[in-house]
């Protein structure tokens, strides 16, 4: 049997149409014998699990009979990965790049003090006309978390995503433990991938107060996680300013109600902040500001 250097991962819940239409576009990933397919199916109630069961069987198929979280799915995920490499992708997400796994390889070879690779993300509903770009590899802050591949000894090097944050910041949190570690995070604009999402309707969406009370609390977090004490108050304060200015005194009250639940979520957090702190030195901070910021969206 060929062994597996290649793991591709995927969390869903309740999506699946896109999950499908995903599958069907690596499929020739799938295909290799070097490559295994790990999906945890998030508590669905729309007979994902079942349906990847009859039409996938090949897929190493996990299941959290009730919602658990997107970051403790991908934990749980990582927790099976036996290969050297292990690519997170979304559910909605698909590679327009023809050969990742081989650009991947050579890139990681290359680049011996990189722990994880980003790749570059179309966000729109259809594959853009033009692919090609003039962007470089180059070292970043963070990444994208369904859009990345992971070198498997720097995640054992490191602590698990954190579960409790639920949706939003493990990145971030994966990103200051790597850093802390000497790895590097780099993007990488040679895998080209397209993310299946309108957002500018996003706003409109039912969950959109909770996805900003998740966003602006797992930020905070990260703050008394890792910040230097003495940025944290204006840190914060930027933050609280920023989503009233730009949100609240324009009459956005549901951003006003994801300001107070994610402040009351930082005051109950502070016992697991304390627990996992691992904070950056005033020389370790600076260093870390000078990285180029995180590139989430590419438009050609």
């Amino acid at each position: 049997m060929q062994k597996k250097s290649f793991s591709i991962l995927i969390t869903t819940k309740n999506r699946r149409g896109d999950l499908d239409f995903t599958l069907h576009k690596i499929q020739h990933l799938l295909d290799r014998g070097d490559v295994t397919c790990i999906i945890c199916d998030d508590g669905s109630t729309d007979g994902t699990y079942s349906f990847i069961q009859e039409n996938y069987p090949e897929i190493q198929l996990i299941q959290n009979k009730k919602s658990k979280g997107l970051i403790y799915s991908r934990n749980r995920m990582m927790d099976l990965v036996t290969s050297e490499f292990a690519i997170s992708i979304d559910d909605d997400l698909h590679f327009i790049t023809k050969n990742p796994l081989e650009i991947i390889e050579k890139s990681f070879n290359e680049n011996p003090k990189v722990g994880l690779f980003s790749f570059r993300i179309y966000w729109n509903l259809k594959e853009p006309e033009i692919t090609s770009c003039n962007e470089v590899l180059h070292q970043m802050k963070s990444f994208a978390g369904g859009a990345n591949v992971w070198r498997m000894s720097a995640w054992r090097d490191i602590p698990d995503y954190p579960a409790w944050f639920v949706f939003y910041g493990e990145e971030d949190f994966a990103s200051f433990q790597l850093f802390k570690k000497k790895w590097d995070v780099y993007y990488l604009p040679e895998i080209l991938v397209n993310h299946r999402v309108d957002v500018k309707s996003r706003k409109k969406n039912a969950d959109y107060s909770l996805r900003l009370q998740r966003s602006l609390r797992s930020g905070w977090y990260l703050y008394f996680l890792f910040y230097p004490f003495k940025t944290i108050p204006g840190k914060l304060s930027y933050s609280v300013w920023m989503q009233l200015k730009s949100k609240v005194f324009k009459g956005d009250f549901r951003a006003l109600k994801a300001l107070f639940l994610a402040s009351v979520n930082l005051i109950f957090a502070f016992p697991k902040i304390i627990k996992n702190s691992n904070r950056l030195s005033s020389k370790e901070y600076k260093t870390y500001q000078e990285l180029e910021d995180t590139k989430l969206y590419w438009k050609p």
